[in-house]
C-alpha cells in the first residue's frame, strides 16, 4: 500500500506539473510586501474554495494582538491584510497538523540589481525568479499540491489538515499569532520555509535592540575638549562582538556544526552626530540578537544587559554615562521539536523514500513562526521546505522548480501517515 501511495502521488504531481508552476507564478506576480497582501491572499482563497476546504478569512485585530507579550509589528492596524485558513476536515480519530506558510515578502531592494522585474515569475533553466519565490511562496505551493494530490487520489484522512496562509512573518509573526488567538491548534505543525530540503527541528530566536551611547559635544577644532560618542561606540561594538563569541563558544549541539555563528549579534545600523565640525555627543546603534532554543528571551536580554554593565571596567567614562539598552521592534521566539518526535521520524522516513538518501538535519540559521507555534500554541513544529536558503531576501531570488514537487511528494506522504488514512473511506 505504501509503494502504491508513493507511485500514485508521484504520477499525480507529474501530471499536474504545469498547473503547479502556473499557480506559483500567479502568487509571485502578486506583490505582497507589507500592507499589500490582499491580492495574493485572494488568489489563495480562490484556490482553497476550488479545493472545497472550509475557509476562514479575517483581518487580524490590532486591539486583540497588542497586549499579547509576543506581539510585534510596526503596524497599528491590519485592514486589507487578511489571514486565510483552509481546513481539510478529517473523518475523526487521527492526528491533526498545521501547514503554515507566510505570504508577506521583504521589499525588492535596489532594482538595478535585478535582471528582471522582481515580480516577473520568469522561468529559466528550471528556476523561477522573483521576490518571494524562495521565501516562501514556493513552499506554500508545495503544501497546496500535497493536499490536492491527497484529495485527487481519493484518500480520506482521519486527522484534520489546517493550511494557514499568514501575513507579517517578516515583521515578527503577528499573522501566525492571530491564528493562535483565533483558536487554531494542532498536534504538530510544518512550515516550508526555504531549507533547501534540509530538515530543521530547531529554529533560533531573535530580537532587535537599540543602544544609546553618550559623549560630550565640543568644537571640532578643539575636539580634545569633548568626548566623541562615535569613538565610544566603537568600544561598545567591540565589546558586543566579544559577547557574541562567548555565547557561541557555549554551543555544543551538533545540529549547529555547519553554521559558522549559530546565534549572531548583528549590528545593522549606526547613527550619530549632527554636524561635521562638532564632536558627536550621542550615537545610537541598532542590531539583532540571536537567541538559542535552550534559553528564554528574558535570559538573553539579561545577559546583554549584564555584559554592557561591564563596559565601566574597560573605560571609566561608562561608569558615569552607562549605555542605555532598549529592546524594540521585531522578535522571533526560538523553537525546537524533539528529534524523537513521531513527526520527525515520519518526515525523515518519507524523505528517504522519495529522495533515496537520508536528509540533512540541521538547526535553522534564522527565526520562523515555528517559535510561536511551539511556545504559544503548544504545537511542536518542523521547518522543511524547497526554497534556496541563501536566496532569501536576495536580489534575483529564485527557486528550483523540481524541488517544489519533491517537497510536495514528501509532505503528502507524511500527511498520509501522520494523519492516518481512513481505509473505510477508500475504495478498494
Amino acid at each position: 500500500m505504501r509503494t502504491a501511495n508513493k507511485e500514485q502521488l508521484k504520477k499525480w504531481l507529474a501530471d499536474n506539473h504545469e498547473r503547479g508552476i502556473a499557480l506559483l507564478r500567479q502568487f509571485v506576480q502578486a506583490n505582497s510586501t507589507q500592507g499589500n497582501e490582499r491580492d495574493v491572499q485572494e488568489l489563495v482563497m480562490k484556490e482553497l474554495y476550488r479545493m472545497g476546504l472550509e475557509v476562514d478569512v479575517w483581518d487580524p485585530d490590532f486591539k486583540e494582538l497588542v497586549n499579547h507579550p509576543f506581539f510585534t509589528s510596526p503596524r497599528r492596524e491590519f485592514s486589507g491584510s487578511p489571514n486565510v485558513v483552509g481546513i481539510l476536515k478529517g473523518t475523526g480519530g487521527g492526528r491533526s497538523i498545521i501547514l503554515n506558510g507566510h505570504v508577506d515578502v521583504v521589499p525588492e531592494g535596489d532594482l538595478h540589481k535585478w535582471k528582471d522585474d522582481p515580480y516577473s515569475g520568469r522561468i529559466k533553466e528550471g528556476k523561477m525568479y522573483g521576490r518571494g519565490t524562495t521565501d516562501m511562496k514556493g513552499g506554500n505551493v508545495s503544501l497546496l499540491l500535497a493536499i490536492q494530490a491527497i484529495q485527487a487520489l481519493g484518500f480520506r484522512l482521519k486527522g484534520d489538515v489546517l493550511f494557514e496562509s499568514v501575513i507579517e512573518e517578516e515583521s515578527g509573526g503577528a499573522g501566525t499569532l492571530a491564528t493562535i488567538l483565533r483558536g487554531y491548534q494542532a498536534d504538530a505543525a510544518l512550515i516550508p520555509e526555504p531549507t533547501n530540503l534540509k530538515v530543521f527541528p530547531k529554529q533560533q530566536g531573535s530580537m532587535w535592540f537599540r543602544i544609546a551611547i553618550k559623549g560630550q559635544s565640543a568644537h571640532g577644532g578643539t575636539r580634545y575638549e569633548g568626548v566623541s560618542a562615535i569613538e565610544k561606540s566603537m568600544t561598545v561594538v567591540q565589546h558586543i562582538s566579544q559577547l557574541e563569541k562567548i555565547r557561541n563558544e557555549r554551543v555544543t549541539d551538533p545540529l549547529y556544526e555547519s553554521i559558522p555563528i549559530p546565534f549572531p549579534i548583528n549590528i545593522g545600523k549606526i547613527s550619530g552626530g549632527d554636524w561635521p565640525s562638532s564632536v558627536a555627543d550621542l550615537v545610537q546603534i541598532e542590531g539583532r540578537m540571536g537567541v538559542s532554543p535552550e534559553e528564554t528571551m528574558d535570559e538573553a536580554k539579561a545577559e546583554m544587559a549584564r555584559w554592557l554593565q561591564d563596559l565601566k571596567n574597560l573605560d571609566t567614562w561608562f561608569e558615569q554615562y552607562p549605555p542605555k539598552l532598549e529592546w524594540f521592534g521585531a522578535q522571533w521566539l526560538p523553537g525546537a521539536i524533539d528529534q524523537e518526535h513521531d513527526l520527525m521520524k515520519i518526515l525523515v522516513a518519507k524523505f528517504e523514500d522519495v529522495v533515496e538518501q537520508p536528509p540533512v538535519i540541521e538547526a535553522s540559521p534564522w527565526g520562523t513562526d515555528g517559535g510561536l507555534l511551539t511556545n504559544v500554541a503548544d504545537t511542536p513544529t518542523i521547518v522543511f521546505g524547497p526554497g534556496v536558503t541563501e536566496m532569501a531576501h536576495f536580489s534575483n531570488e529564485y527557486i528550483e522548480l523540481d524541488k517544489v514537487f519533491v517537497a510536495a511528494e514528501i509532505i503528502a506522504l507524511t500527511l498520509l501517515e501522520w494523519c492516518e488514512i481512513d481505509h473505510s473511506n477508500v475504495a478498494e
